[in-house]
């Protein structure tokens, strides 16, 4: 199908399109509510879900160095940069903070999207979103004390449940309608990645939408310091893959792993902990659009590599 071609090959410039309506109109994407944003999300893993094998388990549960690797890299590398870029761009108190909760949270969901679109190494992306987002609770509040100075609290149980709604649940129902109905599946491999990246879409509409006022306010810093951050976290992370001498589908899984964060999570975290600090939501919501973008040019950067 032409639309699907076109969905999967313009990824990047759709999102980008969205995100500027989103922000001119933000009326246009209000209809999405952020409330709606974690079933978007378990939309996505579902498609995830359906793609994946049994041997794609048995390659991460026999290679836990590899998720070892991965999660090690988004706790530190991530946090570390954040930091050091609120430092060198001399950011005002709000958005330093803002950044940092960004570094300090997990791998984002759509990590898992663009890693299936770049032909990484799907299984092992889903693994190191699983175990970061399971040390969380504990790791996030101890970096952004660490790095920021205070102690962001985060509901171990709501956490936990956000994982089972989110991540293992649609993956499970996925695999389990792959297991039930491969013939269907088969047929389906093609469009799911297209449905994907139209879910992104979404997600990026609502969140921009939900920000468009305090992103006009900040100017352009903001974005500068989030494209370093992010583009940042893709090279360092491909880099430490290749340090461990991992293949290249591994390599690029790791590296999107570690540039492409929940930045969701980073949001609802200022808006609980630092809502006094009005702009410490916008460098998450800004992040929640650009790794997008990002991601889409580096799946097709990694293809063309692969090639």
């Amino acid at each position: 199908m032409k639309i699907v071609s076109y969905i999967k090959k313009y990824m990047a410039v759709i999102v980008l399109a969205v995100a500027v309506v989103a922000f001119v109109e933000p009326v246009s994407f209000q209809w999405v509510r952020t409330n709606y944003i974690n079933w978007l999300l378990g939309v996505i893993m579902l498609c995830m879900g359906i793609t994946l094998h049994p041997a794609d388990f048995k390659v991460v549960f026999s290679h836990p160095k590899n998720v070892c690797v991965g999660c090690l890299a988004q706790f530190t590398i991530m946090p570390l940069l954040a930091w050091t870029l609120t430092k060198v761009f001399s950011l005002p108190q709000d958005l330093a903070i803002g950044v940092i909760l960004v570094g300090c949270c997990p791998g984002g969901t759509a990590s898992n999207v663009i890693t299936y679109l770049a032909k990484g190494d799907l299984a092992l992306s889903v693994g190191m979103t699983a175990v970061s987002t399971v040390l969380a609770p504990v790791l996030t509040p101890l970096l952004c004390w660490f790095f920021a100075g205070a102690v962001v609290n985060v509901n171990v149980v709501n956490m936990f449940l956000s994982i089972v709604q989110v991540v293992i649940l649609p993956i499970v129902v996925g695999f389990g309608i792959q297991r039930l109905f491969p013939k269907f599946t088969e047929k389906m491999a093609d469009i799911l990645p297209a449905l994907s990246s139209i879910v992104i879409a979404l997600i990026v509409g609502s969140v921009v939408s939900a920000n468009a006022a305090q992103l006009q306010a900040v100017g352009i810093l903001v974005f500068v310091v989030v494209a370093l951050h992010n583009l940042c976290g893709f090279a360092l992370g491909y880099g430490i893959g290749r340090l461990m001498r991992m293949p290249h589908d591994k390599c690029v899984a790791v590296s999107i792993e570690v540039g492409m964060q929940n930045s969701g999570l980073a949001c609802a975290l200022a808006q609980q902990h630092f809502s006094v600090l009005q702009a410490a939501t916008v460098p998450g919501a800004v992040f929640s659009v650009w790794h997008n973008i990002a991601g889409a040019i580096m799946a097709k950067v990694y293809n063309l590599r692969k090639k």
